[in-house]
Protein backbone atom coordinates (compact mmCIF):
# COMPACT_ATOMS: atom_id res chain seq x y z
CA UNK A 1 0.00 0.00 0.00
CA UNK A 2 1.37 3.36 -0.78
CA UNK A 3 2.68 5.55 2.11
CA UNK A 4 0.82 9.11 3.11
CA UNK A 5 2.45 11.55 0.89
CA UNK A 6 2.57 9.24 -2.13
CA UNK A 7 1.31 11.03 -5.66
CA UNK A 8 0.50 9.30 -8.71
CA UNK A 9 -0.52 10.71 -12.08
CA UNK A 10 -1.51 8.48 -14.65
CA UNK A 11 -3.11 9.28 -18.41
CA UNK A 12 -4.25 7.03 -21.22
CA UNK A 13 -4.78 7.65 -24.21
CA UNK A 14 -7.63 5.74 -26.12
CA UNK A 15 -8.96 3.74 -22.54
CA UNK A 16 -11.96 2.46 -22.68
CA UNK A 17 -14.32 1.65 -19.01
CA UNK A 18 -17.17 -0.88 -20.24
CA UNK A 19 -19.94 -1.33 -17.46
CA UNK A 20 -22.79 -3.62 -17.24
CA UNK A 21 -25.69 -4.48 -14.95
CA UNK A 22 -25.75 -8.39 -14.01
CA UNK A 23 -27.78 -10.21 -11.81
CA UNK A 24 -26.19 -12.37 -8.73
CA UNK A 25 -26.36 -15.54 -10.47
CA UNK A 26 -24.76 -14.56 -13.71
CA UNK A 27 -22.12 -12.85 -11.40
CA UNK A 28 -21.33 -15.19 -9.51
CA UNK A 29 -20.55 -17.10 -12.60
CA UNK A 30 -18.70 -14.23 -14.33
CA UNK A 31 -16.53 -14.02 -10.88
CA UNK A 32 -15.55 -17.64 -11.46
CA UNK A 33 -15.03 -17.48 -14.91
CA UNK A 34 -13.02 -14.26 -14.08
CA UNK A 35 -10.72 -16.06 -11.61
CA UNK A 36 -9.99 -18.81 -13.65
CA UNK A 37 -8.41 -16.49 -16.25
CA UNK A 38 -7.46 -13.90 -14.56
CA UNK A 39 -4.78 -12.59 -11.96
CA UNK A 40 -5.67 -11.27 -8.45
CA UNK A 41 -5.66 -7.73 -7.97
CA UNK A 42 -1.97 -7.06 -5.98
CA UNK A 43 -3.86 -5.47 -3.00
CA UNK A 44 -6.69 -8.01 -2.96
CA UNK A 45 -7.71 -9.63 0.33
CA UNK A 46 -10.07 -12.68 1.18
CA UNK A 47 -10.05 -16.51 0.19
CA UNK A 48 -9.23 -15.99 -3.32
CA UNK A 49 -7.00 -12.55 -2.70
CA UNK A 50 -9.28 -10.28 -5.04
CA UNK A 51 -11.74 -8.95 -2.90
CA UNK A 52 -12.04 -5.15 -1.13
CA UNK A 53 -14.15 -2.56 0.51
CA UNK A 54 -14.33 0.88 -1.18
CA UNK A 55 -15.96 3.97 0.49
CA UNK A 56 -16.22 7.36 -1.16
CA UNK A 57 -16.84 10.79 -0.46
CA UNK A 58 -17.93 12.63 -3.35
CA UNK A 59 -17.83 16.07 -3.87
CA UNK A 60 -20.48 18.75 -6.16
CA UNK A 61 -21.45 22.13 -6.29
CA UNK A 62 -24.09 23.71 -4.60
CA UNK A 63 -26.05 23.18 -7.81
CA UNK A 64 -24.78 19.53 -8.65
CA UNK A 65 -23.19 20.81 -11.91
CA UNK A 66 -21.57 17.41 -11.54
CA UNK A 67 -24.25 15.39 -10.98
CA UNK A 68 -26.12 17.36 -14.13
CA UNK A 69 -23.08 17.42 -16.51
CA UNK A 70 -22.78 21.10 -16.94
CA UNK A 71 -19.86 22.24 -18.72
CA UNK A 72 -16.30 21.49 -17.74
CA UNK A 73 -18.14 19.52 -14.61
CA UNK A 74 -19.45 16.88 -16.85
CA UNK A 75 -15.99 15.67 -17.59
CA UNK A 76 -14.35 15.41 -14.03
CA UNK A 77 -14.94 14.05 -10.69
CA UNK A 78 -13.59 14.03 -7.55
CA UNK A 79 -13.40 12.11 -4.44
CA UNK A 80 -11.78 11.10 -1.33
CA UNK A 81 -11.69 7.30 -1.21
CA UNK A 82 -10.90 4.55 1.62
CA UNK A 83 -10.18 0.78 1.14
CA UNK A 84 -11.23 -1.36 3.52
CA UNK A 85 -9.85 -0.48 7.03
CA UNK A 86 -6.45 1.24 5.30
CA UNK A 87 -5.02 4.12 7.91
CA UNK A 88 -5.49 6.67 5.19
CA UNK A 89 -7.35 7.66 2.43
CA UNK A 90 -6.75 9.10 -1.13
CA UNK A 91 -7.62 12.35 -2.82
CA UNK A 92 -8.55 11.76 -6.04
CA UNK A 93 -9.48 13.58 -9.40
CA UNK A 94 -10.87 11.59 -12.50
CA UNK A 95 -11.02 13.22 -15.63
CA UNK A 96 -12.42 12.13 -18.57
CA UNK A 97 -12.53 12.95 -22.49
CA UNK A 98 -13.62 10.96 -25.13
CA UNK A 99 -10.00 9.87 -25.98
CA UNK A 100 -8.27 10.77 -22.80
CA UNK A 101 -8.62 9.25 -19.06
CA UNK A 102 -6.69 11.23 -16.71
CA UNK A 103 -6.50 10.37 -13.22
CA UNK A 104 -4.56 11.88 -10.10
CA UNK A 105 -4.66 10.42 -6.69
CA UNK A 106 -2.81 11.12 -3.04
CA UNK A 107 -2.35 8.91 0.04
CA UNK A 108 -3.15 10.93 3.02
CA UNK A 109 -3.63 10.29 6.50
CA UNK A 110 -7.43 9.56 7.52
CA UNK A 111 -7.51 12.98 9.63
CA UNK A 112 -6.26 15.07 6.73
CA UNK A 113 -10.13 15.30 5.29
CA UNK A 114 -11.02 17.54 7.88
CA UNK A 115 -7.81 20.18 6.75
CA UNK A 116 -10.19 20.48 3.74
CA UNK A 117 -12.67 22.93 5.11
CA UNK A 118 -10.04 25.21 6.19
CA UNK A 119 -9.41 28.36 3.85
CA UNK A 120 -5.89 29.04 3.36
CA UNK A 121 -5.04 26.19 1.42
CA UNK A 122 -3.92 23.32 3.65
CA UNK A 123 -0.15 22.24 3.72
CA UNK A 124 1.08 18.86 2.41
CA UNK A 125 0.73 16.79 -0.25
CA UNK A 126 -3.52 17.15 -0.49
CA UNK A 127 -2.87 20.85 -1.32
CA UNK A 128 -3.60 20.83 -5.03
CA UNK A 129 -7.13 18.56 -4.50
CA UNK A 130 -7.94 21.68 -1.87
CA UNK A 131 -6.87 24.17 -3.99
CA UNK A 132 -9.17 22.33 -6.75
CA UNK A 133 -12.03 21.95 -4.37
CA UNK A 134 -11.72 25.61 -3.36
CA UNK A 135 -11.63 26.93 -7.31
CA UNK A 136 -14.51 24.72 -8.73
CA UNK A 137 -16.66 25.30 -5.68
CA UNK A 138 -16.77 21.83 -4.66
CA UNK A 139 -18.15 20.63 -1.06
CA UNK A 140 -18.98 16.48 -0.20
CA UNK A 141 -22.67 15.80 -1.29
CA UNK A 142 -22.76 12.30 -1.17
CA UNK A 143 -21.27 9.10 0.15
CA UNK A 144 -20.99 5.94 -1.89
CA UNK A 145 -19.86 2.40 -0.16
CA UNK A 146 -19.28 -1.12 -1.79
CA UNK A 147 -17.44 -4.19 -1.95
CA UNK A 148 -15.27 -5.29 -4.95
CA UNK A 149 -14.14 -8.46 -6.86
CA UNK A 150 -11.00 -7.20 -8.86
CA UNK A 151 -8.77 -9.08 -11.58
CA UNK A 152 -6.57 -8.09 -14.21
CA UNK A 153 -3.89 -9.42 -16.67
CA UNK A 154 -1.10 -7.60 -19.05
CA UNK A 155 -1.92 -7.06 -22.28
CA UNK A 156 0.55 -5.49 -25.62
CA UNK A 157 -1.41 -2.18 -24.53
CA UNK A 158 -1.11 -2.30 -20.79
CA UNK A 159 -3.21 -4.22 -18.23
CA UNK A 160 -6.85 -4.85 -18.86
CA UNK A 161 -9.23 -5.42 -15.37
CA UNK A 162 -12.20 -6.80 -14.85
CA UNK A 163 -14.04 -5.96 -11.33
CA UNK A 164 -17.56 -6.66 -9.62
CA UNK A 165 -19.03 -4.31 -7.80
CA UNK A 166 -22.00 -5.49 -5.14
CA UNK A 167 -24.02 -3.94 -2.19
CA UNK A 168 -23.80 -0.53 -3.23
CA UNK A 169 -25.11 1.66 -0.63
CA UNK A 170 -25.40 5.94 -0.39
CA UNK A 171 -25.93 8.69 2.15
CA UNK A 172 -26.06 12.05 1.60
CA UNK A 173 -23.23 14.05 3.67
CA UNK A 174 -22.46 17.44 3.81
CA UNK A 175 -19.43 16.85 6.18
CA UNK A 176 -15.91 16.28 5.27
CA UNK A 177 -15.62 12.55 6.77
CA UNK A 178 -16.28 9.27 6.08
CA UNK A 179 -18.98 7.46 7.67
CA UNK A 180 -19.48 3.80 9.06
CA UNK A 181 -23.13 4.43 9.61
CA UNK A 182 -25.45 2.43 6.94
CA UNK A 183 -26.49 4.02 4.02
CA UNK A 184 -29.46 3.33 1.23
CA UNK A 185 -29.14 0.44 -1.00
CA UNK A 186 -28.64 1.73 -4.45
CA UNK A 187 -29.83 -0.88 -7.00
CA UNK A 188 -30.94 -3.70 -4.73
CA UNK A 189 -30.19 -6.96 -6.36
CA UNK A 190 -27.86 -6.02 -8.90
CA UNK A 191 -24.23 -6.00 -9.41
CA UNK A 192 -21.78 -3.33 -11.61
CA UNK A 193 -19.63 -5.60 -13.67
CA UNK A 194 -16.77 -3.50 -15.19
CA UNK A 195 -13.92 -4.02 -17.87
CA UNK A 196 -10.96 -1.64 -18.45
CA UNK A 197 -8.72 -1.86 -21.43
CA UNK A 198 -6.84 0.69 -23.97
CA UNK A 199 -7.17 0.63 -27.52
CA UNK A 200 -9.22 -2.64 -28.41
CA UNK A 201 -11.19 -4.91 -27.02
CA UNK A 202 -8.84 -7.52 -25.64
CA UNK A 203 -10.07 -11.19 -26.92
CA UNK A 204 -10.96 -12.25 -23.66
CA UNK A 205 -12.99 -10.07 -22.86
CA UNK A 206 -15.47 -10.44 -26.35
CA UNK A 207 -15.69 -14.16 -25.37
CA UNK A 208 -16.78 -13.07 -21.94
CA UNK A 209 -19.37 -10.72 -23.29
CA UNK A 210 -20.68 -13.06 -25.91
CA UNK A 211 -20.66 -16.32 -23.31
CA UNK A 212 -22.83 -14.31 -20.77
CA UNK A 213 -25.09 -12.56 -23.36
CA UNK A 214 -23.87 -8.68 -21.95
CA UNK A 215 -25.19 -5.70 -22.40
CA UNK A 216 -23.19 -2.71 -22.10
CA UNK A 217 -24.94 0.66 -20.11
CA UNK A 218 -23.30 4.20 -19.69
CA UNK A 219 -23.68 3.47 -15.42
CA UNK A 220 -22.08 6.47 -13.34
CA UNK A 221 -22.15 5.33 -9.91
CA UNK A 222 -22.08 9.01 -8.85
CA UNK A 223 -25.19 9.65 -10.79
CA UNK A 224 -27.14 6.39 -9.90
CA UNK A 225 -26.76 7.06 -5.76
CA UNK A 226 -27.92 10.65 -6.17
CA UNK A 227 -30.99 9.69 -8.15
CA UNK A 228 -31.47 6.99 -5.33
CA UNK A 229 -31.30 9.53 -2.26
CA UNK A 230 -33.13 12.26 -4.30
CA UNK A 231 -36.37 10.27 -4.95
CA UNK A 232 -39.21 11.02 -2.41
CA UNK A 233 -40.88 8.21 -0.50
CA UNK A 234 -43.46 6.15 -2.38
CA UNK A 235 -41.96 7.42 -5.69
CA UNK A 236 -40.77 5.28 -8.59
CA UNK A 237 -40.75 2.26 -7.87
CA UNK A 238 -38.85 -0.44 -10.15
CA UNK A 239 -39.70 0.50 -13.89
CA UNK A 240 -38.11 4.08 -13.06
CA UNK A 241 -35.55 2.44 -11.31
CA UNK A 242 -34.68 0.31 -14.20
CA UNK A 243 -34.40 3.48 -16.15
CA UNK A 244 -31.84 5.25 -13.90
CA UNK A 245 -29.85 2.13 -14.25
CA UNK A 246 -29.74 2.95 -18.26
CA UNK A 247 -29.43 6.32 -18.11
CA UNK A 248 -25.67 6.89 -17.23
Amino acid sequence: MPRAGDDSRVTRFYASEIKFIVDPDRAERIRAWARSRLDADPHGAGAARDEYAIRSLYFDTEHLDVYHRRGSYARGKYRARRYGHDDGLFLERKLRTRSLLSKRRTRVALDALQALDANPLMDGPGRWFHKRLIVRELRPSCQIEYRRMARQSPTPHGTMRLTIDEGLQARRMDELLLSDAPGTPVAAGRLILEIKFRIELPSLFKRLIEEFALSPQPISKYRLAMDTLRRRPGGPGLEAEDALLTAG
